[in-house]
């Protein structure tokens, strides 16, 4: 077997040492290279041809996100982003993500983080899969929250699976919860979904993004400021409204409770699930438990399976209308794989056709799945 390239990127000589010994103590990876700074991290991609790259986020002179846009525009390749936690950290690793780095790594005390070896483990993996990703350019072409939406008509939707028909209570119509969860990739995946979401959607969005603690607060600020929808981290005690996205913040479950007439997030350090805090199947658990609803649950680009078991006992409680991720535009496609494998997803989707299928199911009671 091939071993894996990598070319590893930091302004200090300590991270780059330490780095590099973490990430050739696993067998399957060889670190061809290390730079300094931007400009020479281009010029050793160009000659040395990595197959992963990891870059710091605040460089001095051409900091990461200018080197991260130049090297999707000229070397497209997977880049896990090594982060700090401050604000500016979690703001500038939120839109790397969105230029097309795979991943991040929170360096845990910042910049020169002395106690790395915590996430070793975490970054090891992360080349690995990061290997297998498949890699898209960035865009920086986001929309404006004030941008006007192209209104399409979502009473028709073409088919990827076989059509069967879903009967649904009409009583219910006016009360609909969505809920989506996603891993690597997702911030990206999200922005392509709830960009195009309308204002007066008829029901709240529910959303697990695994994400460690300190990042999640400006990834909802970042969708927020490109949405029509309002997008924020979810705090315990709220009561959820029509139109809001709510992300579970990082490091924490999220479930949602009935409270007399309305739906409350209730936010717990309960123990981990399947390697998760914030865990898809949770919330999805969480919302089996609600009646009197009609549920969307939509399962995109990411690792492992989370969100599986969850999406059988929402499926089991009644009826729901189920979307995937197709392959095609899943950075990596573990989550949506297994949760095509329970056999109980009626759509599969490119990301780009997720939000008009969430869309359709919002708009008709007599669900036809696809």
């Amino acid at each position: 077997m091939d071993k894996i390239r990598v070319l590893v990127v930091d302004d200090s000589a300590f991270m780059r040492k330490l780095i590099t010994d973490f990430l050739i103590e696993h067998k399957q990876i060889e670190v061809v290279g290390t730079a300094r700074d931007g400009a020479d991290a281009l010029r050793k991609i160009e000659s040395l041809n990595p197959d992963v790259i990891t870059l710091d986020v605040e460089m001095p002179v051409m900091n990461g996100l200018e080197v991260l846009q130049t090297i999707m525009r000229t070397y497209p390749r997977p880049v896990i982003m090594l982060s700090s936690t401050t604000n500016e950290g979690a703001e500038n690793t939120i839109l790397s993500l969105q230029y097309g780095a795979i991943d991040f790594i929170a360096k845990p005390s910042g910049a020169i983080s002395l106690d790395l070896h915590k996430v070793k483990d975490d970054l090891k993996q992360k080349v690995i899969l990061a290997k297998k990703a498949h890699v898209n350019r960035g865009s920086n072409q986001l929309p404006l929250k004030s941008s006007p939406l192209i209104q399409k008509d979502y009473s028709k939707i073409d088919s990827k699976l076989e059509r069967k028909p879903i009967i649904f209570d009409k009583v219910l119509s006016n009360q609909s919860i969505v809920c989506v969860g996603t891993s690597t990739g997702g911030p990206r995946a999200l922005q392509q979904v709830l960009t195009k979401l309308p204002k007066d959607i008829i029901a709240p969005i529910l959303i697990v993004q695994h994400m460690p603690p300190g990042f999640t607060r400006s990834l909802a600020n970042r969708l927020d400021s490109i949405s029509s929808i309002e997008v924020k981290e979810a705090v315990n005690g709220e009561i959820v409204k029509n139109g809001t996205a709510y992300i579970a913040p990082g490091g924490a479950h999220m479930r949602i409770i009935k409270t007399g007439t309305s739906l409350t997030i209730k936010i717990d350090q309960s123990e981990i699930r399947n390697g998760h805090r914030p865990s898809v199947d949770v919330m999805f658990e969480s919302v089996s438990e609600l009646r009197n609803y009609r549920k969307i649950a939509v399962i995109m680009t990411g690792m492992g399976s989370d969100g599986s078991e969850g999406l059988k006992k929402l499926k089991a409680a009644g009826v729901v209308g189920a979307i995937s991720e197709s392959e095609n535009t899943s950075v990596v496609y573990g989550m949506p794989k297994a949760a095509v494998a329970t056999n109980l997803i009626d759509r599969v989707e490119d990301v780009e056709d997720i939000a008009d299928a969430i869309l359709h199911y919002l708009s008709t009671s007599n669900w036809m799945a696809t």
